[in-house]
């Protein structure tokens, strides 16, 4: 019997194997792009074999404290790599990037860990106040003390059921009342300039400065804001007590931190920010407390010698002290002595080499602050001129970065003169 036709072998579809497509995510990348994205997944591989997120967060708090951001970053975004949700880890990031000058990158990251926890952690509002300026930097220091605030009543409530028995060792990361005080002054410093234009401005300073001082009696930030504000509003003998109380909080650490050859965390946490420093200075030359303000100015010189306002203030307060000498004793109606001829010298040397260095760090660094720079050469021109072939040039960084007004007025504008 014949056999019969064999039907055409249908061409059956090939069953698909259920296993992830490698290259899914390299879709439409030139190869350079995709090399580089499968190297980055292979150090993503390797960084979570070898390090926790928590030791990569360790480390970068470690670049921090050494004021090495940029590697401070490139720990912190391995650490993201791993967690991309990490509160702590973003928060570190926007503050990187707000150090190293990135605002718009600093932002991005703050406002994702806004959107992830809105209601936990004032960090990132803090931060957020700090890259704006006027009334939105007011609204996110605002909300930020709100959820301070929030967070030290439920340690307290905490604490209350815990009973007197309980004493806790006290958590650093845990938010404190220096914290509340700390922000309520970022707030007020606001209205001392960028918003001391707007109605009210001066009664909304005192407000904010009192609540500062109602958290933090001996906030030193806190007592010269108090000073800055009763100085503007011409109530100068009680700003002055007001300079002094804030002054001797930190004055004798930071001498003490300059004697030392090794600081200690402690006494280095209760000396204010450097900008901070440069304006207390001002404060004491104003006031005419030129021996407190050379020792202000010491320390900063001591710490960054590369800050042209530092130079200059330090100058123009041995110039006040030559003058101020020198009235002193035509008041009198006497003959000079030779020891006071010898000290007004040391003082005109002094002034000079301040003034010159200014002068020199100004030109290299291409800063653009007009009024000082005039006021530093009306100076040396009195005390005849700069000095030659001074020794004590600052040294300059081979990559430094122009500075700009904003930079070298963050410590509020030139004094006036």
């Amino acid at each position: 019997m014949g056999g019969q036709a064999k039907g055409k072998k249908k061409n059956k579809p090939k069953r698909k194997e259920n296993r992830p497509n490698r290259d899914a995510g390299f879709v439409g990348l030139l190869p350079q792009e995709r090399m580089k994205l499968r190297m980055h997944e292979k150090a993503k591989k390797k960084t979570a074999e070898k390090y926790s997120v928590q030791q990569l967060l360790e480390k970068t708090e470690e670049y921090m404290d050494s004021f090495d951001y940029e590697m401070a970053s490139l720990f912190c975004r391995r650490a993201l790599d791993l967690e991309s949700t990490n509160l702590q880890a973003l928060d570190m990031l926007g503050h990187i990037y707000s150090e190293l000058g990135d605002a718009q990158k600093a932002k991005g990251v703050l406002l994702h860990a806004v959107e992830l926890s809105p209601d936990v952690g004032h960090s990132k509002y803090m931060y957020l106040g700090q890259i704006h300026t006027g009334q939105e930097a007011v609204d996110y220091y605002t909300r930020g003390i709100q959820i301070l605030l929030s967070a030290l009543d439920k340690q307290a409530q905490t604490t209350a059921q815990a009973g007197a028995a309980a004493h806790p060792d006290e958590d650093p990361e845990l938010p404190t009342a220096k914290d509340v005080s700390v922000a309520y002054c970022s707030i007020a410093e606001i209205y001392l300039t960028d918003l001391c234009m707007e109605e009210g401005a001066s009664d909304k300073c005192k407000e904010f400065i009192e609540r500062a001082l109602q958290y933090h009696h001996d906030n030193p930030e806190a007592l010269q804001l108090m000073a800055s504000y009763l100085f503007s509003t011409q109530r100068n003998q009680e700003g002055r007590e007001y300079l002094l109380k804030s002054v001797a909080l930190w004055l004798p650490a930071q001498k003490q931190s300059a004697a030392s050859s090794s600081t200690e965390e402690g006494t280095q946490s209760e000396i204010p920010p450097y900008e901070s420093r440069i304006t207390t200075a001002k404060l004491l030359i104003e006031s005419e407390e030129y021996e407190m303000a050379v020792d202000v100015l010491e320390g900063l010189l001591e710490e960054d010698d590369e800050v042209v306002q530092v130079w200059y203030l330090s100058g123009w307060v041995c110039y006040l002290q030559f003058e101020k000498a020198k009235e002193q004793q035509e008041r009198e109606g006497r003959e000079v002595t030779e020891e006071e001829t010898e000290e007004r010298m040391a003082l005109t040397e002094a002034a000079r080499s301040y003034l010159t260095n200014a002068k020199k760090l100004y030109n290299k660094l291409r800063c653009d602050d007009q009024p000082m720079l005039e006021h530093v050469e009306q100076l040396l021109s009195d005390l005849g001129g700069e000095m030659e072939g001074e020794e004590g040039d600052p040294d300059l960084d081979e990559d430094f970065e122009p500075c700009s007004d904003e930079e070298e007025g963050n410590a509020e504008a030139p004094m006036e003169h």
